[in-house]
């Protein structure tokens, strides 16, 4: 045999063998690459909060950025709980929150509060909320406003 045509049958042996491996991790990791490359997230129920600390919460805390019937900064927060993110008519949001598909919900408002880049990356908000009860007494406030 030829060294040029050995080479090539060795080159090929290679590729094979490379796309072999690219196929197995493919369907491996086919699951997280259906759902953008990131494994499943893990949603927290958080626990009973008070509402009044929320309340309390929310107006030394959000009010800054947020008010419960008009937007600021931040979008208005009346009738939050249960509405898709994002989709407040009048105010604009960034392209990814406005695409997220999510719906505001207990799990995903814990989610949010205790980081919101890691929950829609490319966000605006840059506040967070590190303590998982003052998470809760703020969405138990949130959940009032019907």
């Amino acid at each position: 045999m030829n060294l040029p045509r050995a080479r090539l049958l060795m080159g090929l042996g290679r590729l094979r063998t490379c796309l072999a491996g690219m196929a197995v991790t493919v369907l491996l990791a086919g699951p997280a690459l259906a759902q953008g490359g990131a494994a499943a997230r893990e949603w927290r129920t958080p626990p009973s909060g008070d509402v009044l600390r929320g309340q309390a919460l929310y107006e030394a805390r959000c009010t800054a950025c947020h008010a419960v019937d008009g937007n600021k900064l931040g979008p208005a927060h009346r009738g939050v709980m249960g509405r898709r993110v994002g989709s407040l008519q009048g105010y604009r949001y960034s392209d990814e929150l406005a695409q997220s598909r999510l719906r505001w919900t207990p799990q995903t408002l814990n989610t949010w509060l205790q980081d919101p880049e890691d929950l829609v990356a490319g966000q605006r908000m840059g506040f967070q909320v590190d303590d998982a009860q003052e998470r809760a007494d703020l969405i138990a406030w949130l959940a009032t406003l019907k």
